[in-house]
């Protein structure tokens, strides 16, 4: 049996795609082991699973000045010390990473052992991490094909994003079951990432009156972000989060407002539901989701709200218009190629398994 290491935390988005490979890497025969950070969202996720888990400790990677800078680097060395030593005792045939400040030791501690490693990356531009992981791996599987420039020559390959199977089995029954509104209106879920939007948040909370007229609401709102004045509300739901419920109420949802983070929009895609993206703006990011909405609108699959424009209007007004587009939206999704990225991230991983260890 060949054994793999799976990383990648600090959000839903470095180990959702990592959870969708583990049933598929099983079935390949397959033993899985995950190295992640000790108290990071990814723990909770990957135990759930039944999966053996070693948290290590890991320096938070920024592109902005932080005092924490001057330690982190200390955590990260001491990291890398980590997950060499948990490499070499557990012996795998490979690693894959999916990114995140918690991959990084683990990838370098793979080179160390002579461990091939192989990386995601799931938005058109890498982040951090990975351009910090790329010298360290032998192959880079990319979501967007537009991210093969950002790669170096001959590393790169596109496999599209891995999509839950869970997702695709989804039952909008059980969806409408969970939420039992009592009135028949169309339905929007606003996702605004694992960590929630505090700028949509605000927007949905102090004008949800209204939009309760037209629709019924699922707010995922994040960590702490649940508005106790409106749990009571007919007609809106609040989460902080949601796992195992998640794909029945995306089945049964109509339309979305979301950020646009790569896994979630091709969640989306996948499902084939028209959706308004807010990216993450600049001032706050590297710009990665910005791109990811520019691709996604410019394909006919999404309308694009910049978070430096966005008012309570401005949302209306795009909720009318896709409203009455919807069939627009839906046709262009289903002629999409692009497939579940599951099988060809398989492929690789197979494909660099067999490379002998050197310990």
């Amino acid at each position: 049996m060949k054994k793999i290491i799976l990383t990648g935390g600090g959000t839903a988005g470095h180990v959702i795609p990592n959870l969708a490979l583990i049933p598929q890497l099983k079935k390949s025969g397959y033993e899985i082991v995950y190295i992640g950070s000790i108290d990071g969202i990814e723990k909770n996720l990957i135990e759930k699973n039944n999966i053996k888990y070693y948290g290590i400790e890991t320096g938070k990677l920024r592109r902005y000045f932080d005092i924490k800078n001057f330690k982190d680097p200390f955590k990260v060395f001491k990291g890398i010390s980590q997950a060499s030593y948990i490499i070499k005792s557990e012996k795998p045939d490979i690693i894959f990473s999916k990114g995140g400040f918690v991959s990084v030791p683990v990838v370098i501690g793979g080179k160390m052992n002579g461990i091939p490693v192989i990386a995601h990356e799931s938005d058109i531009t890498p982040g951090l991490a990975n351009k910090i992981a790329e010298p360290f791996c032998k192959k880079i599987c990319l979501t967007f094909p537009e991210a093969l420039k950002s790669i170096k020559k001959g590393k790169g390959i596109v496999t599209g994003t891995p999509i839950r199977k869970e997702l695709e089995e989804g039952s909008s029954i059980k969806g409408k079951n969970i939420c039992s509104f009592y009135t028949e209106k169309k339905v929007i879920m606003i996702i605004g990432g694992s960590q929630g939007s505090k700028a949509i948040n605000t927007i949905i909370h102090k004008n949800i009156q209204d939009m309760l007229r037209n629709f019924n609401i699922i707010h995922i709102c994040g960590r702490g972000n649940i508005d106790n004045n409106l749990t009571e509300l007919e007609g809106y739901k609040q989460y902080e989060y949601v796992n195992e419920e998640l794909p029945h109420l995306m089945n049964y949802t109509d339309f979305f407002i979301s950020r646009a983070g790569a896994n979630t929009i091709f969640e989306l895609l996948s499902l084939c539901k028209p959706n308004i993206l807010i990216p993450l703006s600049k001032k706050v990011s590297r710009g990665d989701q910005i791109l990811n909405a520019k691709s996604f609108e410019n394909q006919g699959f999404s309308i694009i709200i910049e978070e430096e424009r966005l008012t309570y209007e401005v949302l209306k007004k795009n909720l009318e218009e896709i409203l009455g587009k919807e069939h627009y939206y839906i046709n262009n999704m289903k002629k999409s190629n692009i497939k579940n990225g599951i099988e060809n991230v398989i492929n690789v991983i197979k494909q660099y398994s067999w490379i002998m260890k050197i310990f």
